[in-house]
């Protein structure tokens, strides 16, 4: 046997071995206690699985949309000095009127209004 298929067969054996340890070793009793949920100490005022507004989702997913347009536009006062400026000139701006027209469809969509 080489040093190689001796090596994948201890690890093998000992994944597993450590694996059937895990399984066997702990002692899950829950109980009232353990299961409620935890708020600093205090007795629970409501449920803790309170669905949370799909909206706040959505203008974080914009918000972070948009930092990243930012770091990506950092760089190009850098970049305009290269010898075509023109072109580097081009796609920051194709980048910034294809994220402005996703705010202004959002906008008109309604998808950042938190009432309806």
């Amino acid at each position: 046997m080489n040093l190689l298929t001796t090596t994948v067969t201890l690890a093998t054996l000992l994944a597993t071995l450590l694996a059937l340890i895990s399984r066997w070793l702990p002692q899950m009793a829950p109980n009232h206690e353990k299961l409620s949920p935890y708020e600093c100490g205090f007795d629970p005022l409501g449920s803790a699985r309170l669905p949370f507004s799909l909206r706040f989702f959505l203008v974080a997913i914009l918000f972070l949309l948009f930092d990243l347009e930012i770091v990506l536009l950092i760089p190009l006062p850098w970049a305009m000095q290269t010898p075509l400026p023109l072109i580097t000139l081009f796609l920051a701006l194709a980048v910034l009127t294809l994220l402005s027209a996703g705010l202004v469809y959002e906008w008109l969509q309604g998808g950042l209004e938190w009432a309806e």
